[in-house]
């Protein structure tokens, strides 16, 4: 692991929990899930900020509570927290940005941890996929998100966060999208196109959809990579978005819907993308560290 030692800052970890590892190695080896943070919001074209995401999620997560009613003490299933990556180097170039978390992220992948990256913007999660990808043949993206990100480029570049749905796809991903409140021509127009692998379940059509939990998770292959743009929840619980929408999912509804796909699918791998941190608001910093801690919680419960 030295040659992606070299790309990782030291951080917080995530949470506080009591382990009773004699050291890192240790730490590493028993654990299954990894945290890794990305410090990237070189394409925002609206309100930059997200680069301060992970910190802000790592400073906050030491007051989560350890135990759940539901899924007990979380944390025993291993969570090492590996750092933050050092993109001063290369943070002018969208790609050059995305195949550095691509280096890093597939050495977690062979040594079959559940990664958890946060964000940092949205563009991060084409290097991570693309790693899983290599390893899972047929993989499903499960996205929350607020709008498609299916521009074939946007400001000049084809990495950018509102090219990143259509990245995926171009790799080969089948990608299933809910919440969806905001959509281009362009998108409009690939959408009517392209109806291979691609499941949209707009925000409008799910909120008062009995039924849409089923249809959602049988649109997904066996395994899958969740991604989770925070614009996707209603600005009412998470502002801290550099392009609220209104219209979003709330808390429970997200919460009751992936602890199904938990259920029901191998869920691979999860981030956590868009949090851009308000100054003098932690609730919504504390919404994403909870929200990743419940997120693990589930595969403490279902892994398989």
């Amino acid at each position: 692991m030295s040659n992606i030692k070299k790309y990782l800052l030291s951080s917080a970890p995530f949470g506080a929990f009591k382990y009773d590892f004699k050291d890192e190695t240790e730490a590493y080896e028993r654990s299954k899930v990894v945290i890794l943070g990305v410090p990237y919001d070189g394409t925002a074209t609206f309100q930059s900020g997200a680069r301060n995401g992970p910190d802000s999620v790592l400073s906050v997560s030491p007051n989560l509570e350890h135990y759940d009613n539901e899924r007990g003490n979380i944390f025993e299933i291993g969570i090492f927290t590996a750092g933050i990556v050092d993109i001063e180097d290369v943070h002018v170039n969208p790609e050059d940005v995305i195949n550095r978390v691509y280096d890093i992220s597939k050495g977690y992948i062979s040594d079959n941890k559940f990664l958890v990256t946060i964000g940092g913007e949205h563009s991060v999660t084409q290097g991570v996929v693309r790693a899983y990808k290599e390893n899972y043949e047929k993989l499903s993206v499960l996205q929350l998100d607020a709008h498609h990100d299916l521009m074939e480029e946007y400001g000049g570049s084809r990495y950018s966060h509102a090219s990143v749905a259509k990245r995926l796809i171009d790799i080969g991903c089948s990608l299933t999208q809910f919440g969806i409140r905001v959509t281009s021509e362009e998108e409009h127009e690939f959408i009517n196109k392209h109806n291979q692998d691609l499941n949209i379940f707009y925000a409008r059509d799910i909120y008062d959809n009995v039924n849409w939990h089923n249809e959602v998770i049988d649109s997904l292959g066996d395994t899958v990579y969740i991604t989770i743009d925070l614009d996707g929840l209603d600005p009412s619980i998470m502002p801290s978005t550099g392009t609220p929408v209104p219209g979003g999912l709330d808390w429970y509804r997200t919460l009751n819907f992936l602890r199904k796909v938990y259920e029901k699918r191998k869920v691979v791998g999860l981030d956590v993308m868009e949090l851009k941190p308000i100054p003098g608001n932690e609730a919504p910093n504390f919404l994403a560290a909870d929200l990743i801690y419940k997120n693990i919680g589930f595969l403490k419960k279902y892994c398989k």
